[in-house]
């Protein structure tokens, strides 16, 4: 112990009452004030001015944390420099970074609220926060987005899922979650929380870490029927009761996926037109979409019950929409109900598994190929992107009313009055 210093002890300290001034030495005091509050002061001399710094209360600042302190404010001191300044310029940096930083997960949120009005839907945005809350947030949420490096956004794109990586077993979503991720960094740029090249750029960045998404996508086609299948299988689901069942037929008949019928509500339906209008915030393509329905369309329609209380066409027995769960089982039970039977089941012929419902969507597919329907129409059928970003930009027509005349045939082909044996070639565009 140096002499001159660490002169007071706690008991000594408690034990006294009186106001005035205790010296521990080295310019480190024990301040008692009239009503007996204590507290430490630092004195020094710099430059032949005297100063005092506070270094806080007794009851939080303990004996032997203010020596401490004082010890490093004398070496301040001795490398000529004043301690009280020194802590005024800390505070000032603190307050001047804590107005120029924030958190990851914040920057999202204020992202998405410059973002409001570029969003396409109000799906669009909700599907951009899932993704950020269910892969980003979680790895790097709580992360100064300054700090953010590409090796922090390696963690995101690379985290474990389904045996694999992000990257690797759902590419598509980890590509999308890429360009937001970029998004949230750049708009963070701007508005002055970081500086430098922004980690999550694909060109010249992460394009040299990580496999091009079209070379590790992994390519899976949804089981179908068959065209020679088809038929019999649909003559099967007519004769099962169930709400679920109806729905699934409903679906067959219109080649629609199984969101859209499952939302699907009487406000949308006009039977007098036999027009089904699909609004865009229930649509993957996030555009308005017109179904024209086939008499046997409309047949299923009117044979279905009013649930009061209820919008939706094909209603839960509970109440609220139908889970795709409900039509994946009616299939599944159709298939156990053939392979009990001795017979092989409603296969994919490609890859022997059983059929599910959105694979119906690639029999319609494949029939109106074969059938020699224009490709732009069975694409419009199917609610999928009709040629280039400039040719959708001057359709201006749905080919709905030729469309009608289509799924009339694919209705009649389902109900097995038509056959794949009657299929006739036509002309792209002779319908």
């Amino acid at each position: 112990m140096a002499s001159g210093i660490h002169r007071l002890s706690d008991r000594q300290i408690k034990a006294h009452k009186q106001r005035g001034r205790l010296s521990d030495g080295g310019g480190l005091y024990l301040q008692v004030s009239t009503w007996g509050t204590k507290s430490w002061e630092f004195r020094f001399t710099l430059h032949g001015k005297t100063r005092t710094m506070g270094l806080g209360q007794y009851e939080l600042v303990p004996l032997k944390k203010a020596r401490e302190e004082a010890e490093a404010l004398r070496q301040v001191v001795r490398e000529g420099n004043d301690p009280i300044e020194a802590r005024n310029a800390a505070k000032l940096k603190a307050q001047i970074d804590a107005a120029t930083s924030i958190l990851f997960k914040d920057a999202v949120e204020k992202c998405i609220a410059r973002k409001e009005g570029e969003f396409r839907s109000d799906r669009h945005r909700k599907n951009w926060r899932r993704s950020m809350d269910a892969y980003a947030v979680p790895v790097i949420g709580d992360m100064n987005v300054a700090h953010v490096t590409t090796q922090d956004i390696l963690r995101v794109l690379n985290q474990p899922v389904d045996d694999g990586t992000l990257w690797e077993n759902r590419t598509e979503t980890a590509s999308r979650l890429r360009g937001r991720i970029e998004n949230v960094l750049s708009w963070a740029t701007v508005a002055g929380f970081r500086a430098g090249d922004n980690p999550a750029r694909w060109m010249g960045n992460l394009k040299e870490l990580l496999p091009t998404p079209s070379k590790v996508a992994k390519v899976t086609k949804q089981p179908a029927l068959s065209q020679a299948d088809l038929p019999k299988w649909f003559a099967d689901l007519r004769k099962r009761d169930g709400m679920a069942a109806r729905a699934l037929e409903f679906l067959t008949l219109c080649a629609s996926r199984s969101g859209e019928i499952r939302g699907a509500t009487w406000q949308e339906i006009d039977l007098d037109a036999r027009m089904w209008k699909i609004p865009g915030a229930r649509m993957k393509m996030e555009r308005d979409h017109r179904v024209p329905l086939s008499d046997a369309a409309v047949a299923v329609l009117e044979a279905l019950p009013r649930v009061e209380g209820s919008d939706y066409v094909f209603p839960a027995v509970r109440g609220g929409a139908l889970s795709d769960a409900a039509l994946s089982a009616v299939m599944r039970r159709m298939h156990a109900t053939e392979l009990k039977a001795g017979r092989k089941g409603w296969l994919d012929p490609d890859s022997g598994l059983p059929a599910v419902p959105h694979g119906l969507r690639s029999t319609f597919r494949v029939w109106t190929a074969e059938r020699g329907y224009d490709h732009h129409m069975s694409e419009m059928a199917l609610a999928h992107n009709v040629g280039s970003t400039v040719e959708r930009a001057y359709q201006r027509s749905d080919m709905v009313e030729r469309r009608r005349a289509m799924m009339a045939d694919w209705a009649a082909f389902c109900r097995g009055e038509a056959t794949a044996g009657n299929v006739v070639r036509l002309h792209a565009g002779a319908v």
